[in-house]
Parts: C-alpha cells; structure tokens; sequence
C-alpha cells in the first residue's frame, strides 16, 4: 500500500523517463504504456483486481475489490473496469489506461504539487509552446534508482512485489537505458530477466507479473509497429512509369 510520501508506480515511472533538466520524455521510452501497465500492476497489488485462469486457459481481470483506491487516476482506471461489459486479459486493458487524456500531464502536475517537479514553458522551433517538467526536487527520484540497481545489479534474493513490476515495465519500455549504460544493462540480462519472471519475489506478486507481462507486451508490440511505420515511410519511392 503507498502511503502520502511513497510515490505510485505510475510516478515512478515518469520520473525516470523524464530528462531531468529539460522535463521531457526520453526518446524511445514509451512511457504511456508503461504507465497504463503500471496502474493495472497497482491495482492488482492494492488488491482491487485479480487475475483468474477460466477453462480456456486465457488468463482474465477480474473485479475484486471496487472501493476506491483514494487516487484519481487509480479510482479512474478501477472505474473502467468495474463498468466493462466483459473481461479483458491484462493485455487488453493497458490499451484502454495508455491513451487517457493528457496522461502524462496529468501525472505530472501531481509530481509538481509533491514539488518534485515544476511546470515550465519551452518553444518549439521557436513558434510552438509546449510545457515542460523539469525536476527540482532529485531525491525521490534517486531512491528510485538505487531500489533498481539494487535489484538489477547485486545478488539480493528478495526483491519486493513493486520493484519488480518497475524493473520490467521500465526494461521493456526502453526507459532502463535512460538511467544506466547499455553495456551495464547487457551484462546483468540474465538477473533482469529473473526479475521480470518474478524468480527473485514471493508468489504474493504474481498477478501484478502478469498484469505487467500483458503490457510489456503491448509495449513491445508498439515499438516495433511504430519502427515498421518509420522505415517505410523513409523509403524512396519509385518514379511513376
């Protein structure tokens, strides 16, 4: 349970894509599916959701708890679910969490109103406004950061159920690399990838591995649609005969 000074895991994930002195997205991080992977992670970890294993071996969320959590965006994404005619595998609903209007704003203004961050101007070749978040408070964020490579590059054998769905959504969502050398990250593939199977947590964790799984795959999915759709693009195209 996050209580008034812990962040959420959605926070989190936003203060490690964010470049710190210029307060936007890190380029290749795709921060909105790993935020939408993060809320259902949290919602399943606050016990509001479960994961259930019907016949057909299709693993499916399912309403648990819908008292509110005590957090908007939480209570939102809970919402959505508990008024779904249907149920939708995890990876179903990370769609549904990641284009939420002005999300990543949203998330952001609340970091400003903790005073981690501060909402900012920048122009855009000099014509286009848009807003920023630089970072004026570092320290959660460096807590942040040691709790994964505490978790990424030492032998500890217990990581707690959170970090371990951080570790993943921020793996497969290209936001590792922002924060630690390729060649580091490289080198501890293995101990990343017994993080993300949940080898190193308690059995406790295990439906918010499965929830983060679903969109680490969407994720994955959206970076190579993204990719295919800018290497056409860039190919010349033939002269009409």
């Amino acid at each position: 349970m996050v209580t008034g000074n812990e962040l959420h895991l959605y926070e989190e994930i936003m203060l490690l894509a964010l470049r710190d002195e210029e307060g936007t997205v890190a380029s290749g991080a795709t921060y909105n599916y790993a935020a939408g992977g993060a809320v259902l992670a949290e919602l399943l970890l606050e016990q509001r959701l479960r994961i259930e294993e019907p016949r057909r071996k299709k693993k499916l969320v399912t309403l648990a708890n819908a008292a509110p959590v005590g957090d908007e965006l939480l209570d939102e994404c809970l919402g959505k679910i508990s008024a779904a005619a249907r149920r939708k595998r995890p990876e179903g609903w990370v769609p549904h969490f990641a284009p939420i209007k002005q999300l990543k704003h949203r998330v952001a203004n609340q970091l400003c109103r903790r005073r981690i961050l501060k909402a900012d101007e920048d122009k855009v070749l000099l014509i286009f406004t848009r807003t920023v978040y630089p970072e004026v408070n570092p320290e959660p964020e460096r807590r942040v950061i040691e709790r994964l490579g505490q978790a990424i590059f030492t032998e500890v054998e217990a990581v707690d159920p959170r970090t371990v769905v951080l570790v993943s959504l921020a793996d497969a969502t290209s936001i590792l690399s922002v924060i630690f050398s390729k060649q580091d990250l490289k080198m501890r593939k293995e101990r990343i990838k017994q993080i993300a199977n949940g080898e190193v947590t308690g059995k406790a964790a295990q439906d918010a591995i499965d929830a983060m799984q679903g969109a680490v795959m969407v994720a994955c999915m959206t970076l190579v649609i993204a990719s295919c759709a800018t290497h056409w693009q860039r190919q010349p195209r033939h002269p009409q005969a």
